[in-house]
């Protein structure tokens, strides 16, 4: 992912991208500059990042100079929101730009975990009902109180313990006094509930607990060194990379999954 460093890296760039974009573009230090006033922690190698993923493509020049449209920033504009805001990993964030998705006319969308809110930091029964896909490696989310999550699940207290006892979930404390789950964990007692109706019991479950384990301790040791650095912009994109490297490893092992089950289904 590392791209040459070409002279429009430089931090000396002093262009803004207000003026020229509508002409000819303006380099990667002016976006980078204009970005910090909303988005402190942008680099230079996030935006490149961004590209890498195809998320962003701007014109290059002959000599291999990268300059961005005001479009482009536009779209970097609402990627960034919607990681900050709404803690979207960046397959789903493909597919809101995809939708049409990524102008600055578009009002930001304030993120649900930050919407709802109640004295114990808990959030209520139906509310936030946040897909798994969307769960990050960036932040918790928002907590929901035990009784909230079994009636979501439409689960008993026996399936919590059970999940706990194998080492599943592990539940937070409350300021109350009860047990809280974060959106994670909420999503775990609900899929847990799902196959227990199958009779898939919190026991058979270790073995996605072992896969678990094994993909987090390969990611651990892509990403240790940086995710440990003391220089918190390099930490800040390790984790980056480490949200959407889980992204890319759940769809793998889903993949996986389905290419086996067809083999039974044939």
């Amino acid at each position: 992912m590392t791209m040459p460093r070409t002279e429009d890296d430089g931090q000396a760039e002093q262009p803004t991208a207000s003026d020229a974009t509508r002409s000819r573009g303006v380099t990667i230090g002016a976006v980078c500059q204009t970005l910090r006033q909303e988005f402190p922690d942008i680099s230079i190698s996030k935006i490149r990042y961004l590209e890498d993923q195809r998320l962003i493509t701007p014109e290059r020049t002959a000599g291999g100079y990268r300059l961005y449209s005001q479009g482009d920033i536009d779209r970097l504009r609402a990627i960034l929101r919607m990681q900050r805001d709404e803690f979207l990993p960046l397959r789903i964030i493909r597919q809101e730009l995809a939708a049409g998705r990524g102008s600055t006319r578009d009002a930001p969308t304030p993120s649900p975990q930050r919407a709802a809110s109640s004295t114990d930091g808990a959030v209520p029964a139906g509310a936030n009902r946040h897909h798994a896909n969307n769960i990050s490696v960036l932040a918790r989310g928002s907590f929901h109180r035990q009784e909230d999550v079994l009636a979501e699940a439409r689960a008993e207290e026996r399936l919590l313990k059970e999940l706990a006892d194998f080492g599943l979930i592990t539940g937070h404390s409350g300021k109350d006094g009860g047990t809280l789950y974060d959106d994670a964990e909420r999503e775990i007692v609900v899929a847990a509930a799902a196959l227990a109706r199958y009779g898939i019991g919190a026991r058979h479950l270790r073995t996605f607990r072992s896969s678990a384990d094994r993909e987090a301790g390969l990611l651990q040791q892509l990403l240790g060194p940086a995710l440990q650095s003391r220089n918190p912009e390099r930490r800040k994109e390790a984790i980056d990379v480490l949200d959407d490297l889980a992204v890319t490893v759940s769809r793998l092992s889903h993949l996986l999954l389905v290419r086996d089950l067809r083999r039974i289904t044939d």
